[in-house]
């Protein structure tokens, strides 16, 4: 199954690119602190240095006389951390409340989906940037932020799962053998509702990416963490004068954004073949 599923997804050539895309940003954060052993906050040369304009620094410096280079390495590590980091606690929260209201219905569901449509009314960026205002700007505000705005999505998409594949025979077997409602639940319903979460999730790093891109464009990114959304806020008075200092590290959140939702289409083909859009 495992083979099957690699040969389906090795098919999808964007997928394919999608997934080196993400290899080279994901090796470009881990090695961040062996290239760029200082701190991206050390004012290095002159500022507005051009890209290539000095020989070792390759992408020139920003207002501070701080290495573009440094701050866009150490920045990819803050933004795929916030990215998955959010996105699993967003899980966390979906995950389980859509599996109780799709399991159980009746009450339960009602009381669950009204919560949930509660978050939905609210717009995500407004309510993203209200809880980070009040929790005071951090990594971990952030995350939270992301996190809240994240969670009713996954919610309404398990529940529709879990009314779905209750019906199935397997699950009535289940409950005249006398399982339990929560080993049901776990290991019996889970396990085949895992396709489309896994492809939400994807998608969801990607959004995650953007949000707090934004808010650091913003001024509401942590203070003391370098990241792509702050190198673009920081730069957003000089675009005349520096262009590059906003678009390097906005190519940088669009290849990797496109990236993953490219990985998200190779997943979504790969897991549910019946589905798949021809190729041509």
């Amino acid at each position: 199954m495992t083979t099957s599923f690699m040969a389906r997804f090795a098919q999808n050539r964007g997928a394919m690119v999608g997934l080196l895309i993400l290899a080279l940003v994901l090796l470009l954060a881990v090695c961040a602190p062996l290239l760029y052993p200082e701190s991206p906050w050390r004012m290095v040369q002159r500022p507005f240095l051009a890209p290539g304009e000095v020989a070792g620094f390759p992408l020139g410096t920003d207002t501070m006389g701080r290495d573009v280079a440094a701050g866009l390495a150490h920045g990819a590590w803050v933004s795929l951390l916030i990215g998955l980091v959010s996105t699993a606690v967003a899980l966390s929260i979906g995950v389980p409340l859509g599996a109780l209201a799709g399991y159980f219905g009746g009450r339960v569901d009602d009381v669950l989906m009204r919560l949930t449509e509660f978050f939905q009314t609210i717009p995500n960026f407004a309510l993203a940037i209200v809880l980070v205002a009040i929790l005071e700007p951090s990594t971990s505000s952030i995350v939270l932020a992301i996190a809240v705005v994240s969670w009713p999505p996954v919610a309404r998409l398990v529940r529709g799962e879990f009314l779905s594949l209750k019906r199935r025979e397997y699950v009535e077997a289940a409950l005249l053998v006398g399982q339990r409602h929560r080993d049901i639940i776990i290991k019996q319903i889970l396990p085949n509702a895992l396709s489309p979460i896994i492809v939400l999730a994807s998608l969801m790093v990607a959004t995650a990416i953007l949000l707090e891109s934004s808010l650091s464009f913003l001024g509401l990114g942590d203070p003391d963490t370098m990241s792509w959304g702050y190198m673009i806020g920081a730069a957003r008075t000089v675009m005349r004068q520096a262009w590059w200092l906003s678009v390097i590290p906005g190519v940088a959140i669009l290849l990797t954004v496109l990236a993953l939702n490219l990985v998200g289409e190779g997943l979504d083909d790969a897991l549910n073949p019946q589905l798949a859009r021809p190729r041509q």
